[in-house]
């Protein structure tokens, strides 16, 4: 490629230039990437936490030189500004920094976790959460953020599943791909556009024993059927950059593996962004005994093509003298130099001079969070339709730690959180009901207090009221990462707080507040009304308090599955069949033998083998009714897409949204499939009586999967599909697929 050559003595204004050239991207960084020195371009491939209040001489001296090109959670609004003014005036080519944050779930304006958005099943409004975030970060100085996660996660003792879009790799990335396009924007370049990572790339989800960072054994038609597509949707909604994961994928660390980042992202997906270390995992393959040393680290981490290094310092201590020696070729720096630049100038960077300004939450952004607060919560039961609570009832007693915490409230990954703007559940009903007509007494001092002292005025305000609204489940310091838990039970005493209070004999409402699946049997077999509200943000408390009185009708549904004990992971829906599948009514010892095996099936001696609750379970307040699933035909051919669709009835009472969801299955194929597999779903409102036939369009390419050739391919044969609320039930149809596609690419 010929290079395009700015005279010397253009300078310090060379990057402000190349801006107002009308050039081209390509142009600018290619022109750009022609004047910069070595320690230059390194530079631009180091990110650093280090920057400090006030700025030391040192660190702008460091500015100065290039030393740095981007800052991940750096400094205050003011810092910002100045880091980035003597970057683009003071240093030699006005390359401008990018500041980055980990912008998970919000900024100022905190939302549900990821796992409790996921849970609205609406990608519209996970999008409009997410464009709010971005215009907060982007006013103070913020261009880059670490979300989404797009790793599926099936191991609810992992910490992260909090961060992650659940179990289902179409649901993720529908969801992914809709952050995406709400962290970003219509434009890169709008000055509140925040350029999204996908991460972590990949696998990092199904690391052994749910252990947080540990080792990750996947077979690539797993990989390419479950793990890669939420990263190829948000790949196809352009995300700006994709981070690599801490595991290692089947012996070779992520950071370090050229088959995830030379061969499928850059080689098969044609991915032109940014690759970025995740925090420190340069160095740590050395840990992982695939590096000798951080020279062979940096040498193998280039190789693979992470364009920048997060943290460690790798690559600015042995880049350049694995150059000089020519252990590797200039050709490597300038792609990931060339990666980087791209996005800076994809930005706007060298063309915006926006003043950074501090922000706090304002209404509109609360009101966001408390629709995306109430579309979360998942209804999981509701005996006797208690909820929701009718005007009859004068007196509640609030029970439990996790009622007025606003700490815990808004969960993992929150730093930012504007303390004042958290209303937490407790004041919502004093606002509502009156300070004189809420009971308060939480029982614990937090989610793991173990001690029982509290336990007697709990037991007395329950006595004194009409209904007990029980706040349970984990605090904010037990999800997230480096969070895994060997049990998933309630933490602390709650299990025996709940028993104490049962004693009282009043109507109990346990409201669930949790970044993960938790086993609570024994708490939900008393309570006669659950609502899991996940970690809910900054307005969980007025959204659970108008659900729980009926303002509003619970909508969520689950995107994972829940187990009934620990011993049961991992458990997700789109298993595959056995050879010897068991019968929901099995339970206990057989009686046969291994020469007569009757009862020899998969399944426990000692718990049912099905969930608590299934993938895509909730309820609401009403009942919808579903008809047989009809079909437009019944051969389905490469060119002539099907229709499937059943006509769904409110019974109820009340408005209410339904998820109808989308689920099929090869009855056989070269490569076993899953017993169910979603391919749609549509949220549907409907009044009371009112009906609607929800159709669903189902293409070959839709049924295609991996052979094992590693091909996709839509093969002949017959397959199963069901119209229905949940990946447990629904009336099945079926159609014939004629003959074999072509491989799909």
């Amino acid at each position: 490629m010929n290079s395009v050559r700015l005279p010397a003595a253009l300078g310090l204004l060379a990057g402000e230039l190349l801006a107002q050239s009308g050039m081209s991207v390509e142009d600018r960084v290619t022109a750009l990437l022609s004047r910069m020195t070595l320690d230059e371009k390194i530079g631009q491939m180091s990110q650093s936490t280090s920057i400090r209040t006030p700025l030391s001489e040192q660190f702008k001296a460091e500015i100065r030189a290039g030393r740095w090109g981007s800052f991940l959670n750096a400094g205050s609004v003011t810092d910002r500004a100045e880091a980035q003014r003597i970057a683009m005036k003071e240093s030699r080519l006005g390359i401008p920094l990018l500041f980055a944050r980990d912008v998970i779930h919000g900024y100022k304006t905190i939302f549900p976790i990821p796992l409790g958005q996921a849970a609205s099943w609406n990608p519209e409004l996970i999008e409009e959460a997410a464009r709010q975030a971005a215009r907060e970060a982007t006013a103070e100085g913020i261009r880059w953020t670490f979300a989404p996660m797009l790793d599926i996660a099936r191991d609810p003792r992992w910490g992260r599943v909090a961060e992650s879009l659940g179990e289902d790799p179409f649901l993720a990335g529908t969801l992914g791909a809709a952050m995406v396009r709400g962290f970003q924007g219509r434009s890169l370049a709008d000055p509140d556009s925040l350029a999204a990572c996908a991460k972590h790339f990949a696998g990092y989800g199904a690391a052994e024993a749910g252990r947080d960072y540990n080792s990750v054994w996947l077979p690539e038609i797993l990989l390419r059927e479950v793990y890669f597509p939420p990263f190829h949707a948000a790949r196809l909604a352009g995300v700006a950059s994709f981070m690599t994961a801490f595991n290692a994928l089947n012996g070779v660390p992520a950071t370090g593996n050229r088959f995830l980042l030379r061969d499928i992202l850059r080689g098969e997906w044609n991915y032109d962004g940014v690759v970025v270390s995740d925090y420190e995992a340069v160095p740590e393959m050395v840990r992982h005994g695939y590096a000798r040393d951080d020279r062979d680290a940096a040498t193998k981490a280039l190789t693979a093509g992470v364009d920048m290094e997060m943290v460690s310092t790798s690559y600015v201590d042995r880049l350049k003298q694995l150059v000089e020696s020519g252990s590797i070729g200039m050709n490597l720096i300038d792609a990931a130099v060339r990666n980087i630049l791209r996005l800076k100038f994809r930005l706007g960077l060298f063309d915006q001079t926006i003043a950074p300004r501090e922000v706090s939450p304002g209404p509109a952004s609360l009101a966001i969070a408390e629709r995306a607060a109430m579309e979360s919560a998942v209804l999981l039961k509701n005996e006797g339709e208690l909820l929701p609570l009718s005007g009859s009832v004068r007196t509640v007693a609030v029970i439990g730690p996790l009622a007025d915490s606003r700490l815990d409230q808004v969960g993992t990954w929150s730093m930012d959180a504007v303390a004042d703007a958290v209303q937490t559940p407790l004041a919502a009903l004093r606002n509502r009901m009156g300070t004189g007509r809420v009971l308060y007494a939480p029982g614990l001092r937090n989610s793991r207090d173990r001690t029982t002292d509290g336990f007697p005025a709990a037991v007395e305000a329950a006595r004194r009221a009409d209904i007990v609204l029980l706040f349970l489940g984990e605090e904010q310091i037990l999800s997230g990462e480096a969070r895994s838990r060997a049990f998933l039970d309630l933490p602390g005493a709650q299990a025996a707080l709940v028993d104490a209070i049962h004693q009282a004999g009043k109507p109990m409402v346990a409201v669930l507040m949790a970044g993960r699946p938790l086993t609570f049997h024994d708490v939900a077999a008393q309570a006669r009304a659950v609502l899991y509200a996940w970690h809910p943000g900054a307005m969980g408390g007025p959204a659970i308090s108008k659900l729980l009185f009926g303002d509003a009708a619970p909508s969520g549904r689950l995107p994972i599955t829940f187990p009934r004990t620990v011993g049961q992971v991992p458990i997700y829906y789109s298993e595959l069949r056995t050879g010897r599948p068991a019968s929901e009514k099995e339970l206990g010892i057989p009686l046969g033998n291994p020469e007569q095996p009757a009862g020899y099936t998969s399944k426990y001696i000692d718990v049912d083998f099905t969930p608590e609750y299934p993938f895509g379970f909730g309820l609401t307040y009403s009942r919808f009714e579903y008809s047989p699933v009809r079909l437009s035909a019944p051969v389905l051919r490469a060119a002539q897409p099907i229709t499937a669709s059943a006509e769904i009835v409110n019974r109820g009472a009340r408005d209410g949204v339904e998820t109808v969801q989308l689920y099929f299955h090869h009855v056989a194929a070269s490569v076993a499939q899953p017993v169910r597999k979603l391919a749609g779903f549509q949220r549907v409102l409907l009044k009371p009586g009112e009906s609607r036939r929800v159709s669903f369009q189902i293409s070959s390419d839709d049924l295609a999967f991996y052979d094992q050739s590693r091909r996709r391919v839509t093969e002949p044969g017959r397959v199963q599909v069901w119209i229905a609320p949940d990946a447990a039930r629904g009336s099945m149809a079926e159609f014939t697929v004629q003959s074999v596609t072509e491989p799909v690419e």
